[in-house]
């Protein structure tokens, strides 16, 4: 029997690797002679370059960036497909985690860290790059990504800008010159879950700058910079970016990576699920155990678990998920072929021991499952 185990992170607790190999561990307990295999999933945010790296047997890339204030920050990206494929983060480079409190300013944070990042990727031979760029700690539309792979941002004199997302208010023109043109023949692909526009009620700076420390005069300043930059790339470049679904996301990086890279902008959980090698995986399956911490509606519609199940249900391959515990809306799971729902609070156990003995207790729902073949 072939058994393929894809769990997204159960948050707080384990990675997604980490449920993987505690849920194939209790597979093996249960059903010694069953083939077992593990591939972790994600869907596009934090843990994404671990869960592809592990599912593709990969290996990581170290690179000294500067961080979103301009001090030190070693990141990391994953090299998978043979060093052809990079994953990597931009929150690694460039997130809100990296400053602390009493520092943060939104004005002045940049991406030029994910910009290095992103450059030292391609520059290990990575000819297709899938970034996940939730968690950002900065609103400047990518300019400093930009600016850390040789575009020059100009003001009315013909003098750089400065870093941040403020400083686009004075963007008069835009230099490619100095960009490495074998960015051309590099394919990125931006996971990417909001529709956010890059300006507006809905866009970046109203939406996300107050979760980042604006205040409503900044969040004015901010939106009007990012609609002066959206049009200084539509007159300089020949692309709209302000109104295009997902432009918003990372403080306007999306739309950087639009302008700057030709990016595809595409959902997280398929996205990241093709990429782990699930679906070759799949071929002669018997089952497919998927799972993450919570439960719900959003696991059916945009999470990893939910994409897991509906390629399973499209190879007719029966489908387990496991649980930390059920929210409202889990029984839309059904309908994308999920045989039976598994949850680790079954046992009475109150949240805080779950997240305690996450690993130990998904082992043994694992091997319970098994025993007792509860996807028939």
């Amino acid at each position: 029997m072939k058994i393929v185990v894809a769990p997204n992170s159960f948050k707080g607790s384990l990675s997604a690797t980490q449920a993987a190999a505690a849920i194939a561990a209790g597979v093996r307990q249960a059903m010694p002679d069953a083939e077992v295999v593990e591939i972790p999933v994600a869907d596009g945010g934090e843990g994404t370059a671990e869960a592809l790296v592990a599912a593709n047997r990969g290996s990581y890339g170290r690179v000294d960036v500067e961080g979103p204030l301009g001090d030190p920050v070693q990141a990391s990206y994953g090299r998978i497909q043979g060093g052809h494929a990079a994953v990597l983060e931009l929150a690694s480079a460039s997130g809100f985690s990296l400053i602390p409190a009493a520092r943060r300013d939104i004005r002045l944070a940049s991406t030029f860290g994910f910009g290095q990042l992103l450059e030292a990727a391609r520059r290990s031979g990575a000819t297709s790059l899938i970034a996940g760029i939730g968690g950002s700690a900065t609103n400047d539309a990518g300019a400093g990504m930009a600016q850390a792979l040789g575009v020059r941002l100009l003001d009315a004199s013909g003098l750089d800008l400065p870093r941040g997302g403020a400083a686009l208010a004075r963007l008069a023109r835009i230099d490619l010159d100095g960009m490495d043109r074998d960015w051309r023949s590099v394919k990125v692909m931006v996971a990417c879950d909001v529709t956010n526009p890059l300006t507006g009620p809905e866009g970046a700076s109203h939406v996300y700058g107050p979760q980042k420390g604006a205040d409503p005069q900044t969040v004015e300043e901010l939106d009007a910079a990012l609609h002066r930059f959206a049009e200084v790339v539509a007159k300089d470049l020949g692309k709209r970016v302000e109104d295009v679904p997902g432009a918003g996301a990372a403080g306007g990086t999306g739309a950087g990576m639009i302008a700057f890279l030709d990016a595809e902008l595409r959902p997280g959980a398929p996205l990241v699920v093709e990429a782990s090698g699930f679906d070759a995986a799949l071929r002669g399956a018997d089952l497919v155990i998927t799972g993450e911490g919570r439960a719900d509606s959003q696991t059916a519609y945009g999470k990893a678990p939910g994409e897991v199940a509906k390629r399973a249900q499209a190879a007719k391959i029966p489908v387990l998920l496991i649980a930390g515990s059920k929210g409202p809306g889990w029984e839309a799971l059904t309908g994308l072929g999920v045989t039976k729902v598994v949850t680790l609070d079954n046992e009475g156990e109150n949240l805080q021991h779950l997240m305690q003995d996450a690993r130990q207790m998904l082992e043994q729902a694992a091997a319970r499952a098994c025993r007792e073949r509860l996807w028939t």
